[in-house]
Order: C-alpha cells, then structure tokens, then sequence
C-alpha cells in the first residue's frame, strides 16, 4: 500500500464515515489468561466511546513505512493452501461472526505476548464502499462497483496506574484515586488484507509495529508464517557499520555526504509520485555514489561483500533507513552539530595547521544561547 492508501483507510475511521460491522475483543492477564472475551458495536456506543476505540484502531495505521508499517507477502502456496491465510481469509470473510475463527486467531496471539502488563486485543471488521476514480483523481460515488471487505487488528498494553490524589466534585476537594486498569496505544498490529489499486489484495498484509528497534519475529511467524525484515533501527546501524568496516580510510564526510544527498534526491522524486510504494536502495545504489566518489574498487568490492552478508544478495532497504529525512547530524566526543537534512552542504572538513577542523558555513541568522551574535 502506498501513503494514499494508507490515508484513505484511515479516513473511515471516523464515527461519521465507518461502516465497521463488529469488534471483538480479549482481555488477557500477564500469565496469558484470558479474563474476558467480548463483542461490542460502534452502534451501541456513544461518540466519544466510539472515537476511543476508532482511534486505537487508527494507531495501527500509523507511523513511517518501512519502519513502523511493515510489508507482508505471502507466497501463492500460501494463498491456495496455508492455515494462517485460511483463517485470516475466515475472519474477514464472516466479518468476525465465526466463533471458532476468533478464538483461533486469539490462540495465536497469546502465547507470543511476553510482559507482566495485561494485554487487550481488538480485532474490527470494516465494508468500504469504494468509490471510482476518474482519470482526472476525482471521486464518483455514483460509479462504486467494489467494496472492500477488510479485518484490523490491534495489540494494546493495559497498564495498572499508580494511586493519586483527584479532584472530587461532590465535595469540592481532592480525594484519593484508587488505581485502575487503563488501555494504552497499540504496540503491534495489523491490518488485511491490503487496499491496493482500489481493490483488495489477498496477497498481501500490512503489519504495524510501535517500536522500530523490534521487529516480533514470534508474532508475524504466528500470524503470518512469514520472515520479517531487520528491524529499521537495527537495518540502519547495520549499515552505517557496513560502510564503516568496508570503505576504511575512504569513509570520509565527503563520501557519507555524498550517499545521504543523493539517497536524499530519490527519495524526494519517489514522493513526487502520490501513487508509487516507499523507496528501496539496493547495493549497486550506493556503490554508483562510491564510485562517483572515487572510493578504491577493493573497497567497494569489501561493502559488497559486507552487504551481501548483513542484508542477502538480492536485499533492498528501505530509504528510510539508510539516511534520515529530516536530519543530518555529525558528532565527536564534545560537539554535536545536527543540520537541516537538506542542507548538509553547510558542513565542510578542513586541515589547518595540521589538525583536522569540521567548518559550518554561517552566513547570517546565527544566535547563542538566543541572543543574536555578528561574526
């Protein structure tokens, strides 16, 4: 799915535009026991209520592909003949009335919870009336021949809060507030199956994750028998130590620079594009920087080497986590300079005297402490 995607889903996700049939719930204690199964209608429900749960849901749609939104592609085994895309096909399909298939897909999650903290799983089911699209981008509704039948999932910390004092209307005064169990923000999720293209695509899942330094291998294998990537926080510290360990003494600012801007340029031309998925750079990416650089070919040929080794011969990564979009940052032990991500060309090293210098560029704007200063 691409960003469009992704918005437009989220935008139903709203007590005036839904059409969510049913939500069912399980409420599990730090042993893995469930302590209560419900079902529950937004109809029921007043707004605010109903905004709560919607939001939860809307959390799991959330965040930065690649990093927080993960794909997930199953093999066309897996499609004809695989209980884990059988049952997912189940639930969506009865639109989550199959007891059996609930409790099913429960079964699975619980035993790959790992916390002391109680659990709440939700799991909604939404029919999106979607509607045609001209040639020209614009809406007519009129013209719907396809509804999206779609299921999403969300894994949610219930947390204990500590006791404290309150304010007590009825008296005037503040009084203690016994603790009490309060649901946090998911902390994995998912959504199938995707919306791309305006229809459904079987073939495909997208899975959310909170943290981008966990990628929980035991609940996507569970869920989806499928592998997950490196995690993003991990995907780039890997690759910052590729690059270190191959390039050696062509690892220079100008050669890192040089990968972070032009990594930069494709990924601001893929953004041009509403329609195209998320940009991946592969190893031959970056060794055509590297070589624009003039980085030895013994070098390059050890980043490749390395690349294959951390990543798989055949990987793409995610842009997004090979540079930051919104930052540049250079750091020694004392100094940390952090630079608007488009304008790392204010950084320059220099050898003065002998010893090396990081020179920033100050034109005029410049302030200490936020007092203006004249240079």
């Amino acid at each position: 799915m691409n960003k469009k995607e992704i918005a437009e889903i989220k935008r139903r996700l709203n007590p005036e535009f839904h059409n969510v049939t049913c939500i069912r719930g399980c409420y599990v204690n730090g042993q893995g026991e469930i302590i209560a199964a419900f079902t529950r209608s937004l109809e029921g429900m007043g707004e605010e209520e109903a905004q709560k749960y919607l939001g939860i849901f809307k959390r799991v749609l959330s965040g930065v592909q690649g990093q927080n939104l993960l794909d997930i592609e199953f093999t066309p085994e897996q499609v004809i003949n695989s209980p884990e895309h059988q049952l997912l096909m189940r639930l969506k399909d009865t639109g989550l009335t199959d007891d059996e298939a609930v409790e099913a897909l429960f079964s699975r999650i619980i035993p790959t919870i790992h916390t002391e903290d109680h659990t709440l799983i939700l799991i909604m089911h939404d029919g999106y009336d979607v509607p045609y699209r001209s040639q020209d981008g614009n809406r007519v509704a009129e013209m719907s021949t396809e509804v999206f039948h779609y299921i999403l999932c969300a894994i949610c910390p219930v947390k204990l809060t500590k006791p404290m004092l309150g304010y007590n209307p009825d008296t005037n005064d503040f009084r203690n507030r016994e603790s009490d169990w309060i649901v946090s923000m998911p902390e994995e999720g998912f959504m199938f199956p995707c919306f791309e293209e305006r229809a459904a695509d079987i073939y495909r899942a997208l899975y959310y994750t909170r943290d981008t330094a966990q990628s929980h291998e035991e609940l996507v294998d569970a869920l989806f028998a499928f592998q997950p990537p490196m995690p993003a926080a991990m995907q780039k510290e890997t690759f910052q130590a590729v690059l270190q360990e191959s390039l050696q003494e062509d690892c220079s600012y100008e050669v890192l620079q040089a990968v972070h801007e032009q990594v930069m340029e494709k990924m601001e031309e893929q953004k041009q594009d509403k329609h195209a998925a998320p940009l991946k750079i592969d190893k031959y990416d970056v060794k055509e920087v590297l070589a624009e650089c003039g980085v030895k070919p013994a070098n390059m040929e050890a980043f490749e080497q390395k690349f294959d080794q951390q990543f798989g011969q055949q990987a793409r990564i995610d842009a997004v986590n090979i540079v930051s979009p919104k930052q540049f940052e250079v750091k020694t032990p004392s100094v940390v300079i952090k630079v608007n991500s488009d304008r790392a060309d204010l950084v320059e090293t220099r050898i003065i005297d002998g010893r090396a210098y990081i020179l920033i560029r100050a034109e005029e704007g410049v302030e200490v402490n936020g007092v203006n200063v004249n240079i």
